[in-house]
Parts: structure tokens; sequence; C-alpha cells
């Protein structure tokens, strides 16, 4: 028999609120999540109390993972500002999940910086994010090909999925399995293709509507940061949600980040978006390695016509103009869809063909970049 919500209540209610009753009564519980032995769940309460409980969402967190068969728990501590309040200061504790309101701008006078709260993942030599402004242009699947493109080269690798709302990485990869806890009661990532890869797509079914507000998404990609063995790593590619919002500031304020890959496709909408996803990493101090134009063109494979479908060198131009280096094109190509759709990548499938050729330049380009930025900082 399965772990069920009555099982978590009846856990939640032993664990005491500052409030003086018990979590179950303090009227501060989001709805639990209970899926195959996964417990997920929020704690809703002002930011100004968001130090008191933290102790709290600690001893929840405990008392849910104490429960025979749950194999993951997360629970997060969503602290909200009440409209004309001023910030709480954070606690600057490795395992806080209270969330502070963050800009990309310096801080008050006095203030602490968000990014010193940045700390290294023990083992990890490099992170870097792949990164778009807009859905739709190609990102897991170049993600996920660039990191075997770093394998080629002789690099250990791993791939964090922190696409929340729409994780891609388990169908790339044609990962089924679920994560295991080692002696740590960290999760262990899965090895497929020579990389160490996690994904909140791991823990949750495929059809799964993930309901959370960011509060909950910054302390999920927080846990898979902190809370995943992943050993030994060179680089730890992370496969971004598109956007500008709460989870890429969540990654650029809990590890240095080494750089950041902008995908994009030629057309003039995408590239408005990718303007302002490099904008927010120099916003915040990572440097750009540059940007990868996705479905460049479309060559028939019948015939051998070229077609610019979304136009052409958009990406290279943008490059040029903003000063930042263009690592290369991929085209629109059948083999490349189909390889991810049967979640056999295209640069682990057909290793000597012309595809997975152009990932590796593109790697190879990243590797130089991130020798300059480790080199800079």
């Amino acid at each position: 028999m399965g772990v069920t919500q009555q099982q978590v209540v009846e856990s939640l209610a032993k664990v005491a609120s500052p409030r003086g009753v018990a979590l179950t009564d303090a009227g501060v519980l989001s709805a639990i999540s209970v899926t195959e032995g996964r417990v997920f769940f929020s704690i809703n309460v002002d930011a100004a109390e968001a130090r008191t409980w933290e102790s709290v969402r600690a001893q929840a967190e405990a008392a849910v993972r104490a429960i025979p068969g749950v194999s993951a728990a997360m629970v997060a501590l969503t602290a909200e500002r009440k409209p004309g309040a001023q910030p709480a200061a954070a606690a600057p504790h490795r395992h806080s999940h209270g969330v502070q309101p963050v800009s990309a701008h310096r801080p008050p006078q006095g203030a602490a910086s968000p990014m010193s709260r940045q700390s290294e993942i023990p083992g990890v030599a490099a992170v870097i994010a792949v990164a778009s402004g807009k859905g739709g242009v190609g990102k897991s699947t170049t993600a996920l090909n660039l990191a075997l493109g770093l394998r080629d080269l002789g690099l250990r690798v791993g791939l964090l999925d922190a696409d929340i709302y729409g994780p891609s990485v388990p169908r790339l990869t044609g990962i089924q399995e679920k994560p295991k806890l080692n002696d740590d009661r960290k999760m262990i990532p899965i090895q497929r293709f020579g990389l160490s890869i996690m994904s909140i797509g791991f823990l949750v079914e495929e059809d799964t509507a993930m309901i959370w507000r960011g509060p909950m998404v910054m302390s999920a990609i927080t846990q898979m940061l902190r809370d995943v063995a992943w050993g030994t790593l060179d680089v730890l590619v992370v496969d971004m949600p598109p956007g500008t919002g709460d989870a890429q500031l969540t990654l650029a304020q809990n590890v240095p980040l080494k750089g950041a890959v902008i995908v994009s496709t030629p057309q003039d909408l995408s590239l408005i978006d990718a303007r302002r996803g490099l904008a927010m990493f120099r916003k915040v101090n990572v440097p750009v390695l540059g940007i990868v134009e996705n479905m460049s063109y479309f060559q028939c494979p019948n015939c051998g016509t070229r077609s610019d479908i979304f136009g052409h060198g958009g990406a290279r131009h943008e490059a040029e103009r903003l000063g930042v280096p263009f690592l290369g094109e991929i085209p629109l190509h059948m083999s490349i869809r189909t390889t991810s759709d049967a979640g056999n990548p295209v640069v682990a499938s057909e290793p000597d063909g012309p595809h997975a050729a152009v990932y590796r330049a593109i790697a190879t380009k990243v590797r130089e970049g991130l020798q300059g930025a480790i080199a800079a900082a």
C-alpha cells in the first residue's frame, strides 16, 4: 500500500508551529501532493515571519521523510510580503527555502546582495545555463546534445532539467525510472548516455500539471541543486525554463554560474526575447558564452534544396551586435526531431553524422569560453 495524504497529515500534526498549535491547525499548509511515495507541499506565511518558520519547515520535511514508503519530500516555505510591508531580512542558511524579493539591480545600502548567498556545489567544477527568452526554440534538445558534445570532449558532465512547468528531459532521454536516495538521503541522478541526469519530471507523472507558484518553483530548483548527489563533474548543464523569471534568478543566486548559452531561432520575434535573456544574465554578472541559432535552415532530404523557413543569420548578426560569441547554426532536420522524440538524442544515436558534428563544434566553443570565464574570474 502506498503513502496516503492522511499519513502525511497525521505526521505533520505532530510538528508544532510558532503559533502554539499543530502545523495542521495553523492555516498555513497548501494542498498536499502525494504521488508514488513522493510528497510535495508548501507552508505559506508572511515574509516577516519567514525566519521563525524555517525550522518548522525543516521539521516538517524530516517528519514526512520518516514515513515508511516516502522516497522524496519537498517542502517549500513561501514567504509573501503583505501590501505596503517592508522586506524582511534574509536568513543566510544553506538549506533555507524562505523566499525573499530579488532584484537584478544594486541592493539598498547596507543590505546584503542576493548574490552573497551563492555557494559552489561540492564536486562540480562549473555550472552553465542553457536558456531562451521564449519557448519553442528547441532549447532542451540543444541542452541535451550540448551536454553530450561536452562529454565527447572528455569531460564529466551532468544535466539538470530545471524547467519545472514543462520538463522535457525525461522524454528526450527515454528515462522512465525514478531516482533513488543514498545513505545521506540525497537523490542519485540517473545515468544515461554517460551523463548524470536529474529532472523534476522523474518525480512526477508526465501528464501531471505542475500548478506551482513562484516560491515553490524556486524551492524545487534549490533542492535539485543541493539535494542531489552529483558526484564529481567538470560541467553541470542546466536546461532552464524559457523567460527571465524566478527560476533564472534562483539559479544565479544559488550558484556562481560560469556562463550562459542563449538559444534562439533566426526570426525577429525570437531574437527580441533572446536579447532580454542575455540582458538578464549580464545584470546578474553571469558571462554569456554565446548564442546558438537553432532551426537555422531546412535542407530538403530529397532534392537538397535549402530553405530559410525562419529567416537566416539573425542570431549571428545579433551576437555581433551585442558583442558575444556566435556558437553555431543547427539545422531544422527530421533526424534531430525523430531521435529526440525516441529518447535517443542525435549525438548519441548518430555520433558520426553531420548533426552530431555541429553539436560537438558548439561544445568545443563552449569549453573554450568556460576556460576564459574561469580565468577571468
